[in-house]
């Protein structure tokens, strides 16, 4: 039998029976009970390879596969429920964006800068932009999705300005570093690999949704 085909057995053995010693006494007859006399001798013989109708599975695969099997079906159910976004009947563009990126934000695979200028709750002009993959971990964007809430920029995100009051505020999160002693403008360096985001728009085409 090919490693694929073992593989295969053993998954199949796995999903069929909750313990390894269900499995074992699958394996053993009336007969085999009826000469040993002894559950737990014919259950190391099956165990050994000596005694059984069936694919030989020794424990720490079965209990390794078992494990895994689990795992994958934590975090699959995990998954499901961290997708906040999933779901939704979404019509606004902008949330459908977010919704589509929210996924790869959570598990690393994208990370994503929001730029947004919008007027807050008392009227005011607020801009700045936002490290989406953090956000997600810290806030429940369920009001962002089922549109109970707007998306806007805080004083916590990376950068913030108020443009009635002309409060500014810069901070690095766990995935950017926050450059401000740029003549030219604010710089995001990404801290995984430490490339230079300039989102000054003579370089970089600023849309309400930057991709990084």
């Amino acid at each position: 039998m090919d490693p694929e085909e073992g593989s295969t057995a053993v998954d199949n053995i796995v999903t069929q029976f909750n313990t390894y010693e269900d499995f074992l006494d699958s394996q053993i007859t009336t007969v085999d009970l009826y000469y040993l006399e002894d559950e737990s001798l014919a259950r190391q013989l099956v165990e050994l390879g000596y005694r059984g109708t069936g694919e030989v599975v020794k424990r720490e695969d079965f209990e390794a596969r078992k494990a895994a099997i689990e795992i994958a079906r934590l975090a699959e159910r995990t998954q499901k429920k961290t997708l906040t976004s999933a779901g939704k009947d979404l019509q606004d563009n902008f949330l459908k964006a977010l919704a589509v990126r929210e996924d790869d934000n959570r598990n690393g695979k994208v990370s994503s800068v929001i730029f947004i200028r919008d007027r807050n709750s008392h009227g005011q002009e607020v801009s700045g932009y936002i490290d989406y993959a953090h956000r997600l971990k810290i806030e429940d964007f369920e009001v962002y999705f089922n549109g109970k809430r707007r998306l806007l920029p805080r004083p916590t995100d990376m950068s913030f300005y108020n443009w009635d009051n002309h409060i500014a505020v810069c901070n690095s999160t766990p995935n950017y570093q926050v450059i401000t002693d740029n003549p030219e403008g604010l710089l995001f360096k990404y801290k995984r690999d430490r490339k230079i985001l300039n989102v000054d728009p003579k370089h970089f085409n600023a849309y309400s949704l930057l991709l990084w």
